[in-house]
Protein backbone atom coordinates (compact mmCIF):
# COMPACT_ATOMS: atom_id res chain seq x y z
CA UNK A 1 0.00 0.00 0.00
CA UNK A 2 2.41 2.03 -0.13
CA UNK A 3 2.72 2.52 -3.47
CA UNK A 4 -0.63 4.05 -3.60
CA UNK A 5 0.63 7.34 -4.95
CA UNK A 6 2.64 6.03 -7.27
CA UNK A 7 0.24 3.69 -8.70
CA UNK A 8 -2.46 6.88 -8.90
CA UNK A 9 0.09 8.47 -11.08
CA UNK A 10 0.68 5.59 -13.35
CA UNK A 11 -3.38 5.26 -13.42
CA UNK A 12 -3.92 8.78 -14.68
CA UNK A 13 -1.46 8.80 -17.37
CA UNK A 14 -2.54 5.26 -18.61
CA UNK A 15 -6.06 5.94 -18.81
CA UNK A 16 -5.69 9.37 -20.65
CA UNK A 17 -3.27 6.92 -23.43
CA UNK A 18 -5.62 4.16 -23.35
CA UNK A 19 -8.17 6.38 -24.16
CA UNK A 20 -6.67 7.56 -27.20
CA UNK A 21 -6.08 4.34 -28.52
CA UNK A 22 -9.06 2.95 -28.12
CA UNK A 23 -7.68 0.07 -25.99
CA UNK A 24 -11.06 -0.12 -23.79
CA UNK A 25 -13.23 -0.51 -26.32
CA UNK A 26 -13.68 -4.41 -25.65
CA UNK A 27 -15.09 -3.63 -22.33
CA UNK A 28 -18.35 -1.41 -23.17
CA UNK A 29 -20.08 -4.87 -25.55
CA UNK A 30 -23.10 -5.98 -23.82
CA UNK A 31 -22.61 -3.41 -20.83
CA UNK A 32 -23.49 -0.63 -23.00
CA UNK A 33 -26.79 -1.96 -24.67
CA UNK A 34 -29.04 -0.01 -22.12
CA UNK A 35 -26.67 2.81 -20.76
CA UNK A 36 -29.72 4.00 -18.54
CA UNK A 37 -29.77 0.63 -16.90
CA UNK A 38 -27.87 1.62 -13.29
CA UNK A 39 -26.00 -1.65 -12.47
CA UNK A 40 -23.93 -1.76 -8.76
CA UNK A 41 -21.74 -4.80 -9.35
CA UNK A 42 -20.45 -6.03 -6.05
CA UNK A 43 -16.95 -7.69 -5.41
CA UNK A 44 -16.58 -9.90 -2.13
CA UNK A 45 -13.56 -10.34 -0.99
CA UNK A 46 -11.59 -12.56 1.63
CA UNK A 47 -9.50 -9.54 3.46
CA UNK A 48 -9.77 -6.00 3.17
CA UNK A 49 -10.45 -2.58 5.22
CA UNK A 50 -12.35 0.65 4.53
CA UNK A 51 -9.97 2.15 2.16
CA UNK A 52 -10.26 0.18 -1.01
CA UNK A 53 -8.67 2.51 -3.49
CA UNK A 54 -5.86 0.52 -4.21
CA UNK A 55 -8.08 -2.49 -5.68
CA UNK A 56 -10.22 0.15 -7.48
CA UNK A 57 -7.26 1.92 -9.13
CA UNK A 58 -6.17 -1.75 -10.28
CA UNK A 59 -8.66 -3.32 -11.42
CA UNK A 60 -12.05 -0.97 -11.39
CA UNK A 61 -11.58 1.99 -12.50
CA UNK A 62 -10.68 1.94 -15.97
CA UNK A 63 -14.17 -0.13 -16.27
CA UNK A 64 -16.51 2.38 -14.53
CA UNK A 65 -14.56 4.85 -16.79
CA UNK A 66 -16.12 3.18 -20.20
CA UNK A 67 -19.22 2.17 -18.35
CA UNK A 68 -20.73 4.93 -17.05
CA UNK A 69 -23.77 2.59 -15.73
CA UNK A 70 -21.64 0.55 -13.91
CA UNK A 71 -20.57 1.08 -10.29
CA UNK A 72 -18.59 -1.48 -8.34
CA UNK A 73 -18.94 -1.94 -4.80
CA UNK A 74 -16.08 -3.71 -2.95
CA UNK A 75 -16.88 -5.56 0.07
CA UNK A 76 -14.32 -7.72 2.46
CA UNK A 77 -15.56 -10.88 3.95
CA UNK A 78 -13.63 -10.08 6.96
CA UNK A 79 -12.20 -6.34 7.47
CA UNK A 80 -9.27 -5.69 8.99
CA UNK A 81 -10.46 -2.47 10.53
CA UNK A 82 -12.67 -3.76 13.01
CA UNK A 83 -9.87 -6.14 14.46
CA UNK A 84 -6.69 -3.90 14.52
CA UNK A 85 -7.25 -2.30 17.75
CA UNK A 86 -8.16 -5.90 19.69
CA UNK A 87 -5.84 -8.44 20.45
CA UNK A 88 -9.16 -10.59 21.75
CA UNK A 89 -11.16 -10.00 18.89
CA UNK A 90 -7.99 -10.85 16.52
CA UNK A 91 -7.96 -13.98 18.54
CA UNK A 92 -11.76 -14.70 17.71
CA UNK A 93 -11.59 -13.72 13.95
CA UNK A 94 -14.45 -15.97 11.81
CA UNK A 95 -13.49 -18.55 9.54
CA UNK A 96 -12.53 -16.90 6.22
CA UNK A 97 -14.17 -19.46 4.09
CA UNK A 98 -17.91 -19.19 6.09
CA UNK A 99 -17.63 -15.52 6.03
CA UNK A 100 -16.94 -15.21 2.45
CA UNK A 101 -20.32 -17.75 1.86
CA UNK A 102 -22.41 -15.39 3.84
CA UNK A 103 -20.94 -12.34 1.07
CA UNK A 104 -22.21 -14.63 -1.46
CA UNK A 105 -25.88 -15.50 0.07
CA UNK A 106 -28.65 -13.77 1.57
CA UNK A 107 -30.70 -10.77 0.79
CA UNK A 108 -28.01 -9.19 -1.07
CA UNK A 109 -25.30 -11.29 -2.58
CA UNK A 110 -22.34 -10.33 -4.11
CA UNK A 111 -22.26 -10.92 -7.92
CA UNK A 112 -18.32 -11.28 -7.91
CA UNK A 113 -15.52 -13.24 -5.69
CA UNK A 114 -11.65 -12.66 -5.30
CA UNK A 115 -10.24 -15.72 -3.96
CA UNK A 116 -6.66 -17.70 -3.98
CA UNK A 117 -6.84 -21.36 -4.98
CA UNK A 118 -8.02 -22.81 -1.67
CA UNK A 119 -10.64 -20.86 -1.20
CA UNK A 120 -11.45 -21.39 -5.36
CA UNK A 121 -11.40 -25.13 -4.98
CA UNK A 122 -13.89 -25.24 -1.40
CA UNK A 123 -16.39 -22.86 -3.38
CA UNK A 124 -16.70 -24.79 -6.22
CA UNK A 125 -16.93 -28.42 -3.94
CA UNK A 126 -20.01 -26.95 -2.90
CA UNK A 127 -21.53 -25.38 -6.06
CA UNK A 128 -21.48 -21.81 -5.60
CA UNK A 129 -19.99 -20.80 -8.54
CA UNK A 130 -20.85 -20.46 -12.21
CA UNK A 131 -18.86 -22.70 -14.47
CA UNK A 132 -17.01 -20.31 -17.17
CA UNK A 133 -16.62 -22.38 -19.98
CA UNK A 134 -19.75 -21.95 -21.47
CA UNK A 135 -19.47 -18.13 -21.24
CA UNK A 136 -16.05 -18.36 -22.48
CA UNK A 137 -17.44 -20.90 -25.80
CA UNK A 138 -20.52 -18.37 -26.08
CA UNK A 139 -18.04 -14.71 -26.49
CA UNK A 140 -15.37 -17.15 -28.24
CA UNK A 141 -12.93 -15.72 -24.87
CA UNK A 142 -9.57 -16.51 -26.42
CA UNK A 143 -7.32 -18.65 -23.75
CA UNK A 144 -4.59 -19.60 -25.72
CA UNK A 145 -2.62 -16.66 -24.70
CA UNK A 146 -2.77 -17.50 -21.02
CA UNK A 147 0.10 -18.93 -19.43
CA UNK A 148 -0.82 -22.68 -19.65
CA UNK A 149 0.91 -23.33 -15.62
CA UNK A 150 -1.97 -20.73 -14.91
CA UNK A 151 -4.70 -21.88 -17.06
CA UNK A 152 -3.62 -25.72 -16.30
CA UNK A 153 -3.41 -24.98 -12.40
CA UNK A 154 -7.45 -22.95 -12.57
CA UNK A 155 -8.29 -26.21 -14.05
CA UNK A 156 -6.86 -28.10 -11.71
CA UNK A 157 -8.88 -26.42 -9.20
CA UNK A 158 -12.04 -26.87 -10.75
CA UNK A 159 -11.05 -30.80 -11.53
CA UNK A 160 -10.85 -30.41 -15.80
CA UNK A 161 -13.43 -26.93 -15.65
CA UNK A 162 -12.97 -23.48 -15.43
CA UNK A 163 -14.40 -21.48 -12.25
CA UNK A 164 -11.79 -18.29 -12.04
CA UNK A 165 -9.88 -16.72 -14.33
CA UNK A 166 -6.83 -14.42 -12.73
CA UNK A 167 -4.93 -11.16 -14.62
CA UNK A 168 -2.06 -11.78 -12.70
CA UNK A 169 0.13 -14.38 -11.03
CA UNK A 170 3.35 -14.44 -8.70
CA UNK A 171 6.40 -16.74 -9.24
CA UNK A 172 10.13 -16.76 -8.01
CA UNK A 173 12.94 -18.89 -9.94
CA UNK A 174 16.55 -19.67 -9.33
CA UNK A 175 18.64 -16.96 -9.74
CA UNK A 176 22.23 -17.48 -10.24
CA UNK A 177 25.79 -15.71 -10.90
CA UNK A 178 27.69 -16.53 -14.01
CA UNK A 179 31.27 -15.63 -12.60
CA UNK A 180 30.85 -17.86 -9.57
CA UNK A 181 30.00 -20.76 -12.02
CA UNK A 182 32.83 -19.45 -14.37
CA UNK A 183 35.27 -19.25 -11.23
CA UNK A 184 34.25 -22.51 -9.95
CA UNK A 185 34.44 -24.23 -13.62
CA UNK A 186 31.02 -25.50 -13.21
CA UNK A 187 28.39 -25.63 -15.61
CA UNK A 188 25.54 -23.21 -15.40
CA UNK A 189 22.03 -24.81 -13.99
CA UNK A 190 19.18 -25.34 -16.32
CA UNK A 191 15.90 -25.44 -16.26
CA UNK A 192 14.22 -28.54 -14.45
CA UNK A 193 16.85 -29.24 -11.51
CA UNK A 194 16.34 -31.92 -9.00
CA UNK A 195 16.53 -30.41 -5.45
CA UNK A 196 19.49 -32.57 -5.01
CA UNK A 197 21.52 -31.58 -7.91
CA UNK A 198 21.19 -28.17 -7.27
CA UNK A 199 22.47 -29.34 -3.47
CA UNK A 200 25.29 -31.30 -5.18
CA UNK A 201 26.30 -27.69 -7.43
CA UNK A 202 25.83 -26.21 -4.64
CA UNK A 203 28.22 -27.90 -2.35
CA UNK A 204 30.80 -27.92 -5.27
CA UNK A 205 31.00 -24.07 -5.45
CA UNK A 206 31.26 -23.27 -1.90
CA UNK A 207 34.32 -21.98 -0.85
CA UNK A 208 36.71 -19.72 1.18
CA UNK A 209 36.15 -18.94 4.79
CA UNK A 210 34.59 -16.25 7.50
CA UNK A 211 33.98 -13.16 5.43
CA UNK A 212 35.44 -14.32 2.21
CA UNK A 213 33.37 -17.79 2.18
CA UNK A 214 30.87 -18.39 -1.42
CA UNK A 215 28.10 -19.81 -0.34
CA UNK A 216 26.44 -23.05 -2.76
CA UNK A 217 22.77 -21.77 -2.31
CA UNK A 218 20.21 -19.94 -0.69
CA UNK A 219 16.74 -19.98 -0.08
CA UNK A 220 16.88 -15.95 -0.74
CA UNK A 221 19.34 -13.40 -1.29
CA UNK A 222 19.73 -12.87 2.59
CA UNK A 223 20.45 -15.46 4.79
CA UNK A 224 16.57 -15.55 6.58
CA UNK A 225 14.91 -18.41 8.37
CA UNK A 226 16.15 -21.81 7.09
CA UNK A 227 13.88 -23.46 8.56
CA UNK A 228 10.62 -21.50 7.75
CA UNK A 229 12.65 -21.83 3.93
CA UNK A 230 12.93 -25.67 3.96
CA UNK A 231 8.88 -25.73 4.73
CA UNK A 232 7.44 -23.26 2.85
CA UNK A 233 9.74 -23.61 -0.12
CA UNK A 234 11.27 -27.10 -0.50
CA UNK A 235 9.07 -29.50 1.57
CA UNK A 236 5.79 -27.43 0.21
CA UNK A 237 5.89 -29.46 -2.98
CA UNK A 238 6.11 -32.41 -1.34
CA UNK A 239 2.98 -32.12 0.95
CA UNK A 240 4.07 -33.68 3.96
CA UNK A 241 1.83 -33.62 7.22
CA UNK A 242 2.52 -32.75 10.03
CA UNK A 243 -0.24 -34.50 11.80
CA UNK A 244 -3.38 -36.42 10.60
CA UNK A 245 -6.62 -35.00 8.57
CA UNK A 246 -8.01 -35.45 11.74
CA UNK A 247 -5.40 -33.78 13.86
CA UNK A 248 -5.15 -36.42 16.02
CA UNK A 249 -1.96 -38.42 15.25
CA UNK A 250 1.80 -36.60 14.58
CA UNK A 251 2.96 -38.09 11.41
CA UNK A 252 6.33 -35.99 11.06
CA UNK A 253 8.50 -39.20 11.87
CA UNK A 254 8.61 -41.01 8.83
CA UNK A 255 11.52 -41.51 5.90
CA UNK A 256 10.67 -38.36 3.58
CA UNK A 257 10.82 -36.30 6.48
CA UNK A 258 13.63 -37.66 7.79
CA UNK A 259 15.57 -37.07 4.43
CA UNK A 260 14.13 -33.67 4.06
CA UNK A 261 15.56 -32.47 7.62
CA UNK A 262 18.82 -34.45 6.99
CA UNK A 263 19.79 -32.87 3.50
CA UNK A 264 18.92 -29.24 4.46
CA UNK A 265 20.31 -29.61 8.13
CA UNK A 266 23.74 -30.80 6.34
CA UNK A 267 24.05 -28.12 4.31
CA UNK A 268 23.67 -25.57 6.93
CA UNK A 269 26.32 -27.41 8.93
CA UNK A 270 28.81 -27.24 6.06
CA UNK A 271 28.05 -23.81 5.35
CA UNK A 272 26.93 -24.60 2.07
CA UNK A 273 23.75 -22.88 2.81
CA UNK A 274 24.14 -19.26 4.89
CA UNK A 275 22.28 -18.72 8.02
CA UNK A 276 21.57 -15.42 10.12
CA UNK A 277 24.78 -15.93 11.58
CA UNK A 278 27.00 -15.79 8.44
CA UNK A 279 25.90 -11.90 7.93
CA UNK A 280 28.37 -9.51 9.44
CA UNK A 281 26.61 -6.88 10.51
CA UNK A 282 29.03 -3.32 11.07
CA UNK A 283 26.74 0.06 11.18
CA UNK A 284 30.25 1.80 10.49
CA UNK A 285 30.28 0.40 7.20
CA UNK A 286 27.15 -0.81 6.45
CA UNK A 287 26.10 0.06 2.84
CA UNK A 288 22.22 -1.14 0.86
CA UNK A 289 23.89 -4.64 -0.05
CA UNK A 290 25.15 -5.42 3.29
CA UNK A 291 22.26 -7.99 3.91
CA UNK A 292 22.69 -9.06 -0.13
CA UNK A 293 24.87 -12.04 -0.47
CA UNK A 294 23.86 -12.26 -3.94
CA UNK A 295 24.64 -8.85 -5.16
CA UNK A 296 27.89 -8.93 -2.89
CA UNK A 297 29.31 -12.09 -5.14
CA UNK A 298 29.41 -14.00 -2.74
CA UNK A 299 26.53 -16.67 -3.35
CA UNK A 300 26.13 -19.02 -6.25
CA UNK A 301 22.36 -19.82 -6.58
CA UNK A 302 19.30 -18.19 -4.97
CA UNK A 303 15.62 -18.33 -5.40
CA UNK A 304 14.09 -14.70 -5.81
CA UNK A 305 10.85 -13.44 -6.95
CA UNK A 306 10.39 -11.12 -10.38
CA UNK A 307 10.98 -7.81 -8.05
CA UNK A 308 14.63 -9.28 -7.48
CA UNK A 309 15.44 -8.38 -11.23
CA UNK A 310 15.10 -4.77 -10.06
CA UNK A 311 16.82 -4.34 -7.45
CA UNK A 312 19.86 -6.57 -9.64
CA UNK A 313 19.59 -3.84 -11.78
CA UNK A 314 19.60 -0.68 -9.66
CA UNK A 315 22.88 -2.19 -7.87
CA UNK A 316 24.27 -3.07 -11.27
CA UNK A 317 23.84 0.90 -12.70
CA UNK A 318 24.45 2.71 -9.71
CA UNK A 319 26.14 0.76 -7.28
CA UNK A 320 29.18 0.70 -9.46
CA UNK A 321 32.27 3.40 -7.39
CA UNK A 322 29.54 4.16 -5.27
CA UNK A 323 30.03 1.09 -2.50
CA UNK A 324 33.62 -0.20 -2.38
CA UNK A 325 34.62 -3.41 -4.35
CA UNK A 326 30.97 -3.48 -5.65
CA UNK A 327 31.16 -5.41 -9.38
CA UNK A 328 27.89 -5.45 -11.54
CA UNK A 329 26.38 -8.91 -10.89
CA UNK A 330 26.17 -11.45 -14.21
CA UNK A 331 23.30 -13.06 -13.90
CA UNK A 332 20.46 -15.26 -15.06
CA UNK A 333 17.64 -17.37 -14.23
CA UNK A 334 16.39 -20.74 -14.06
CA UNK A 335 13.49 -22.57 -12.76
CA UNK A 336 13.01 -23.39 -8.95
CA UNK A 337 14.18 -26.75 -8.32
CA UNK A 338 11.40 -29.76 -8.12
CA UNK A 339 11.24 -33.17 -6.91
CA UNK A 340 11.87 -35.89 -9.08
CA UNK A 341 8.35 -37.31 -7.35
CA UNK A 342 6.63 -33.83 -8.96
CA UNK A 343 8.85 -32.81 -11.81
CA UNK A 344 6.51 -30.35 -13.19
CA UNK A 345 5.28 -28.30 -9.57
CA UNK A 346 7.15 -25.21 -8.70
CA UNK A 347 6.90 -24.21 -4.76
CA UNK A 348 6.74 -20.37 -5.68
CA UNK A 349 4.26 -20.19 -7.76
CA UNK A 350 0.91 -18.54 -6.87
CA UNK A 351 -2.27 -18.05 -8.08
CA UNK A 352 -4.13 -15.50 -5.51
CA UNK A 353 -6.49 -13.38 -6.95
CA UNK A 354 -8.99 -15.16 -8.74
CA UNK A 355 -11.62 -13.44 -10.18
CA UNK A 356 -15.49 -15.77 -10.02
CA UNK A 357 -19.01 -14.87 -9.97
CA UNK A 358 -21.36 -16.03 -7.47
CA UNK A 359 -23.76 -18.78 -8.44
CA UNK A 360 -26.41 -16.69 -7.19
CA UNK A 361 -24.98 -13.07 -8.81
CA UNK A 362 -27.86 -10.80 -9.51
CA UNK A 363 -25.75 -8.90 -12.02
CA UNK A 364 -24.08 -12.21 -13.83
CA UNK A 365 -23.43 -10.81 -17.26
CA UNK A 366 -22.04 -7.58 -16.02
CA UNK A 367 -19.61 -9.66 -13.53
CA UNK A 368 -18.59 -11.69 -16.68
CA UNK A 369 -18.35 -8.76 -19.17
CA UNK A 370 -15.92 -7.32 -15.79
CA UNK A 371 -13.73 -10.80 -15.61
CA UNK A 372 -13.60 -10.45 -19.69
CA UNK A 373 -12.24 -7.25 -19.64
CA UNK A 374 -9.34 -7.64 -16.45
CA UNK A 375 -8.41 -11.20 -18.07
CA UNK A 376 -8.47 -9.53 -21.74
CA UNK A 377 -5.48 -8.61 -23.90
CA UNK A 378 -5.62 -4.79 -23.41
CA UNK A 379 -5.65 -4.79 -19.73
CA UNK A 380 -2.88 -7.08 -19.57
CA UNK A 381 -0.91 -5.00 -21.76
CA UNK A 382 -1.83 -1.70 -19.73
CA UNK A 383 -1.24 -4.06 -16.86
CA UNK A 384 2.37 -4.95 -18.39
CA UNK A 385 3.25 -1.73 -18.01
CA UNK A 386 2.08 -0.31 -14.80
CA UNK A 387 1.33 -3.05 -12.57
CA UNK A 388 3.10 -4.71 -9.56
CA UNK A 389 6.84 -5.63 -10.39
CA UNK A 390 5.90 -8.18 -7.84
CA UNK A 391 3.25 -10.44 -9.96
CA UNK A 392 3.50 -11.11 -13.69
CA UNK A 393 0.29 -10.88 -16.45
CA UNK A 394 -1.45 -14.29 -17.15
CA UNK A 395 -1.28 -13.66 -20.86
CA UNK A 396 2.26 -14.25 -22.02
CA UNK A 397 2.35 -12.04 -25.15
CA UNK A 398 2.69 -9.51 -22.77
CA UNK A 399 5.34 -11.00 -20.08
CA UNK A 400 8.74 -9.55 -21.33
CA UNK A 401 12.16 -9.32 -20.22
CA UNK A 402 12.26 -5.86 -17.88
CA UNK A 403 14.30 -2.89 -19.13
CA UNK A 404 15.31 -4.59 -22.33
CA UNK A 405 17.35 -7.01 -20.60
CA UNK A 406 18.06 -10.79 -21.77
CA UNK A 407 17.29 -13.33 -19.53
CA UNK A 408 15.23 -16.72 -19.17
CA UNK A 409 11.93 -15.27 -17.99
CA UNK A 410 9.74 -17.93 -18.91
CA UNK A 411 11.82 -19.69 -15.84
CA UNK A 412 8.95 -17.63 -14.36
CA UNK A 413 5.95 -19.48 -15.46
CA UNK A 414 7.14 -22.77 -16.53
CA UNK A 415 6.09 -25.01 -14.05
CA UNK A 416 2.60 -25.26 -12.43
CA UNK A 417 1.54 -24.23 -9.40
CA UNK A 418 0.98 -26.15 -6.32
CA UNK A 419 -2.78 -27.51 -5.85
CA UNK A 420 -4.59 -26.35 -2.93
CA UNK A 421 -4.33 -27.54 0.72
CA UNK A 422 -7.22 -29.71 2.49
CA UNK A 423 -9.78 -27.74 3.00
CA UNK A 424 -10.81 -29.46 6.15
CA UNK A 425 -7.54 -29.03 7.36
CA UNK A 426 -7.55 -25.31 6.88
CA UNK A 427 -11.15 -25.32 8.94
CA UNK A 428 -9.07 -27.56 11.98
CA UNK A 429 -6.78 -24.45 12.29
CA UNK A 430 -9.66 -22.33 12.80
CA UNK A 431 -11.30 -24.40 15.22
CA UNK A 432 -7.80 -25.27 17.09
CA UNK A 433 -5.49 -21.80 16.85
CA UNK A 434 -3.31 -24.20 19.14
CA UNK A 435 -2.30 -26.53 15.85
CA UNK A 436 -0.22 -23.29 14.23
CA UNK A 437 2.00 -24.04 17.72
CA UNK A 438 2.39 -27.97 17.22
CA UNK A 439 2.71 -27.00 13.26
CA UNK A 440 5.89 -25.43 14.40
CA UNK A 441 9.09 -27.62 14.56
CA UNK A 442 11.95 -25.42 14.70
CA UNK A 443 13.29 -25.43 18.00
CA UNK A 444 13.40 -29.65 17.18
CA UNK A 445 15.10 -28.98 13.76
CA UNK A 446 17.21 -25.96 15.56
CA UNK A 447 19.20 -28.71 17.82
CA UNK A 448 19.67 -30.81 14.78
CA UNK A 449 21.91 -27.77 13.39
CA UNK A 450 23.44 -27.63 16.64
CA UNK A 451 24.52 -31.39 16.61
CA UNK A 452 22.29 -31.43 20.36
CA UNK A 453 20.12 -34.17 18.42
CA UNK A 454 20.02 -36.34 15.11
CA UNK A 455 17.37 -36.06 13.09
CA UNK A 456 15.51 -39.73 13.88
CA UNK A 457 15.74 -38.26 17.82
CA UNK A 458 14.84 -34.92 16.64
CA UNK A 459 11.60 -35.78 14.57
CA UNK A 460 10.97 -38.48 17.74
CA UNK A 461 11.18 -35.45 20.25
CA UNK A 462 8.67 -33.55 18.39
CA UNK A 463 6.31 -36.73 17.95
CA UNK A 464 6.33 -37.48 21.55
CA UNK A 465 5.85 -34.08 22.54
CA UNK A 466 3.15 -32.63 19.48
CA UNK A 467 0.85 -36.20 20.08
CA UNK A 468 0.74 -34.30 23.69
CA UNK A 469 -0.57 -30.56 22.45
CA UNK A 470 -3.11 -32.95 20.40
CA UNK A 471 -4.92 -34.34 23.03
CA UNK A 472 -4.83 -31.36 24.81
CA UNK A 473 -6.63 -29.92 22.30
CA UNK A 474 -8.93 -33.01 21.46
CA UNK A 475 -10.28 -32.50 24.67
CA UNK A 476 -10.53 -28.51 25.13
CA UNK A 477 -9.97 -26.88 21.37
CA UNK A 478 -9.03 -23.32 23.08
CA UNK A 479 -5.70 -24.68 24.41
CA UNK A 480 -2.74 -22.98 22.98
CA UNK A 481 0.80 -23.78 24.40
CA UNK A 482 3.67 -22.37 25.62
CA UNK A 483 7.35 -22.72 24.07
CA UNK A 484 8.08 -25.03 26.37
CA UNK A 485 4.42 -26.81 25.78
CA UNK A 486 2.24 -26.12 28.82
CA UNK A 487 -0.76 -25.80 27.73
CA UNK A 488 -2.97 -22.48 28.47
CA UNK A 489 -6.60 -20.93 27.59
CA UNK A 490 -6.02 -17.58 26.56
CA UNK A 491 -8.69 -15.30 28.49
CA UNK A 492 -10.06 -12.25 27.46
CA UNK A 493 -7.29 -9.84 28.60
CA UNK A 494 -4.76 -11.48 26.94
CA UNK A 495 -3.56 -13.28 29.65
CA UNK A 496 -3.11 -16.76 30.09
CA UNK A 497 -5.48 -18.93 32.64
Amino acid sequence: MTKKNKFKKLLIATVVATMALGLLAGCTSKTSKNENEQKVVRIGMLYGSSDDSYFRQQYTDLFEYSNKNVTFEIVPAIDYSSYQFSESKQREMPDEFESIKKLMTGDNPVDIVIADTGTLKKLVQENMLKQLDPLMQEDKFDTSDIVPAVLGGLQDVGEGKLYGLTPSFSSSALYYNKKVFADAGIEVPKDNMTWDEVFATATRLAKGEGKERTFGFSFSSYAGDAYWSMQNIYMNTLQLKTFDDKAETMTVNSPQWKKSWESIAKLIKDKIVPTDQDIVYDDRNWTPISNDLFLQGRLGMMIGDSNYINQIENANKNAVGEIKDFKAVDWDVVTVPVHAEKPDIGSSVYLSNIFAINNSAPNAETAWEFIKFVNGEDFAKLRSRSGSSYEMVSRKSFIKPKQGLDYNIEAFFKLKPLPPTNSALDKLYVEKPGLNQVNNGNKYFQQVVENKLSVEEALKKWTEDGNKMLIELKNNPKVQFQEDGTPYVPSEEGIAR
